[in-house]
C-alpha cells in the first residue's frame, strides 16, 4: 500500500511537471505573436516626413575674419635665426676651448634662415646697425607654405 501511495505522488509529480512545461510554451507562443503583432502595428502607424532646413549663405562681410585675426595679432611668437649647422664628434666638442672655432656647412655669402616658432618663414642677410646684429629679408617663403609649416 506504501508503495502505491508514492507511484501515485510520482505519477502526481510527473502529471505536475508536464502541465507546466505544456503551460510555459503556451505562454512563450502567445507572447512571441504578440511581439509580432505589436511590431506590425508600430510599422503600420509610423509616419516618415523628411526634414526641412534653412539654406545657409557664408557670411561674405569681412568684419568677422578681421575679428578673428585681431585677436591673433597680440600674441608674440620666438623669432631666430640660423647661421648654419654642422655635426661634431663628442671628443671634438669636448676639446673646445676659447677661442676654438666651429665651421658651419652653409658658406659666408649664403643668406640665414629665419625661423619663426622654430618653422623657416623666410631668408636674409646679416647686417650691423650700430654694434647690433639684424637681418634683411631677402626671400619670403610663400604664403600658403608659412601657413602649412605653422600647423605641423
Amino acid at each position: 500500500m506504501a508503495k502505491k501511495q508514492s507511484e501515485k505522488k510520482q505519477s502526481s509529480l510527473q502529471d505536475e511537471k508536464i502541465m507546466t512545461a505544456d503551460a510555459s510554451r503556451q505562454d512563450t507562443d502567445s507572447s512571441e505573436k504578440t511581439q509580432a503583432e505589436r511590431s506590425d502595428e508600430e510599422t503600420s502607424t509610423v509616419d516618415m516626413k523628411s526634414a526641412d532646413f534653412q539654406n545657409i549663405q557664408p557670411d561674405t562681410s569681412g568684419d568677422r575674419n578681421d575679428i578673428k585675426l585681431d585677436l591673433l595679432m597680440d600674441l608674440s611668437l620666438p623669432v631666430s635665426i640660423e647661421l648654419g649647422r654642422t655635426q661634431l664628434l663628442i671628443k671634438d666638442i669636448l676639446s673646445l676651448k676659447r677661442g676654438s672655432v666651429v665651421e658651419f656647412e652653409k658658406l659666408a655669402s649664403e643668406p640665414v634662415d629665419i625661423l619663426i616658432n622654430g618653422k623657416k618663414m623666410a631668408e636674409g642677410e646679416v647686417v650691423v646697425i650700430e654694434k647690433h646684429f639684424g637681418i634683411r629679408i631677402t626671400n619670403l617663403m610663400n604664403a600658403v607654405d608659412r601657413v602649412r609649416s605653422l600647423g605641423a
